[in-house]
């Protein structure tokens, strides 16, 4: 449906998944933390004259107290609490610095952030590690949890995962709870397949760990991959 024949109370909302969060003006944004306008202004209309009021400007904005956002006709104290709400998260982020992504450069590196999660376990687990271009850690995630022997690893969800965080590379992970690092047929051949999946779509299997309670073992640095 194109945005000029829906509601304008309803095209902010619309036009932030028809075409992004960039796509929005300061009101529409501001509309649609509010949620609604009044009887006398829609919610961007009623969002555009607040935001007149303190010169289009958020950090004017912030300043206002609950008993200020009342005062406009259409903002009760639920909106007004909203609007300080968004607001002070804004304030919050912005005095965050960002977390520095973990850089994989070794099996050790990624040995150190998987081992909490599957060294201890007596059932196996399959997990994996999405790396961007740099190496460095966009997401990770358990995929699988099996019997006390095999954990079936679905290769669809996992490049499913992979395309949905613009991975490309990744490491994959599981557990062998009787403490024998060696792999097993079953092992090789899902690394196998998940190495020549990647390759079709250009996102590389770097290594393929197994993890037992006090120690690992590399397919990489065993010459496996």
């Amino acid at each position: 449906m194109s945005i000029k024949f829906l509601a304008e109370d309803d095209r902010p909302r619309e036009k932030f998944l028809l075409k992004g969060k960039n796509s929005l003006s300061d009101s529409e944004l501001l509309a649609i933390i509010m949620g609604s306008g009044s009887r006398e202004e829609s919610a961007v209309e009623l969002a555009r004259t607040i935001l007149n009021s303190v010169n289009n400007n958020w950090h004017q904005l912030s300043l206002l107290t609950i008993k200020d956002l009342m005062k406009f006709k259409g903002v009760g104290e639920v909106k007004a609490i909203s609007i300080a709400t968004a607001l002070e998260i804004g304030r919050r982020r912005s005095a965050q610095e960002i977390p520095e992504k973990p850089q994989i450069s070794c099996s050790k590196d990624a040995y150190d952030i998987l081992k909490i999660h599957l060294s201890d376990l007596r059932t196996e687990e399959f997990w994996a590690v999405f790396l961007n271009q740099s190496n460095k850690v966009i997401h990770f995630s358990q995929l699988t949890q099996g019997g006390i022997s095999q954990s079936i690893v679905d290769v669809r969800i996992l490049f499913k995962t992979a395309l949905e965080h613009f991975s490309t590379g990744l490491i994959i992970a599981h557990n062998h709870p009787s403490g024998n690092k060696k792999p097993s047929a079953e092992d090789i051949s899902i690394t196998k397949k998940i190495k020549d999946a990647g390759n079709l779509m250009n996102i590389q299997l770097l290594d393929h760990l197994i993890i037992t309670q006090n120690s690992y073992l590399s397919f990489a640095d065993e010459g496996l991959l």
